[in-house]
Order: structure tokens, then sequence, then C-alpha cells
């Protein structure tokens, strides 16, 4: 009964975002990106191992050191945002993501590979708080709360699909990881296509 009771209010609540454009679109620019993101967390251990030789201690210290770099970037871009615009923020992180798949396919010593996880860490940060923003900014003020709530199953459906994604080309390119990192790009890609569409003050416009 309780599950049928949320897929009535998630599909309602699916209905009322259909109305708003904009945000419809943050909702399809979120899942694309937030599919790249998720393969960077989960495989990102995995990646430095099997392609760049990490040892467990390394890689343990790589993943503590990109968590202070998220923290900077989630800070920092929060402030930004505010400045040049939180579509703009956002298309910044964007192409900081695409950046960051480049330098981990050309990667082939420890130091570039630094850079790149911490870029990663950066644009990990900043594109959580772009986007949270600018949902925030296009949902109506009394259905905020549903707004974020499909936002929120939206980015989870990602979480698998990115991951998943990166295994199939993996097992099908016989373990090339290096081939798997960069088809990861393609979400970020993707992501900055449909970001391109959104409209900042027709978005804010709909919901005033």
């Amino acid at each position: 009964r309780r599950w049928a009771d949320s897929l009535t209010r998630l599909s309602a609540t699916a209905r009322e975002a259909s109305r708003y454009r904009d945000l419809l679109l943050v909702f399809f620019c979120g899942t694309c990106y937030q599919a790249g993101v998720a393969t960077v967390i989960a495989l990102a251990a995995i990646y430095a191992q099997e392609v760049m030789g990490f040892k467990t201690t390394e890689t343990l210290i790589l993943v503590l050191v990109v968590n202070v770099t998220a923290c900077v970037g989630a800070f920092g871009f929060g402030y930004a945002q505010d400045i040049i615009g939180k579509k703009k923020a956002l298309g910044l992180t964007l192409f900081g993501w695409i950046g960051m798949v480049v330098f981990a396919w050309f990667a082939t010593t420890p130091p570039l590979f630094w850079v790149a996880a911490n870029l990663a860490g950066i644009c990990m940060g900043s594109s959580q708080s772009a986007g949270r923003a600018l949902v925030a900014y296009f949902s109506p003020p009394e259905k905020s709360a549903e707004m974020f709530g499909l936002f929120g199953v939206a980015t989870r459906l990602a979480a698998v699909l990115g991951p998943l994604t990166y295994g199939a080309v993996a097992w099908a390119s016989g373990n090339n990881h290096r081939l798997a990192m960069l088809i990861t790009g393609v979400f970020f890609v993707a992501a900055l296509f449909v970001l391109a569409r959104v409209d900042e003050v027709r978005g804010r416009a709909a919901v005033q």
C-alpha cells in the first residue's frame, strides 16, 4: 500500500514538473551528469589500481584528498554561482568534468592522474551545489520539497546507469578501463547539451 501511494505521489509530482520546461530540462541534465559522477565515485579507486598501478595506501590517500577538494568546490562555487549565474556555474563544472575525463584518459603517470582526480573532486562538489541551486530556483515554492524528491529519484537512477555502462564497456573491450572512462565523458557532454537549452530568466518567471 505504501509503495502504491509513493508511486502515485511521484507520478503526480512528475506531471506537475512537466509544466515547468526549464525545471524539467534541469532534471534531464542532472540525470546525465549524475550518471558520470556516480561512475567516477564508484570506480575511481578501481581505475587508480588497475590502470595507474596505485597501491592500497596511495588509493586511500587519493580518496581522502579528493574529498577535501570536493568540499572546496562546493564552497567556492556556492559563491561563484551568485556572481556569474547558476547556469553558467553548472556549465563550468561540466566542462571541468569533461576535462577530468580527458586528463584521466591521457594520464600515464601518477602526477597527471592526481591532477585528474583533484579536478574531479572540485567538480564533484560544485556540480552538486549548482545543480541543486537550479532546482530550487525553478521550483514553485509550495512544491519545492516534492521537486527535490523527484530530482533525487532521477539522480539515483542515474547512479545505477553510469557504473553499469562503465562495466559493460570494460567487459566488451576486454577490460579496457581507459576506454570505459572515456565513454563516461559522454554523460557530461550530453548534460552540457541539455543545459544549453535552459533559460534562467524564463525558468524563474514560470514560478513567480
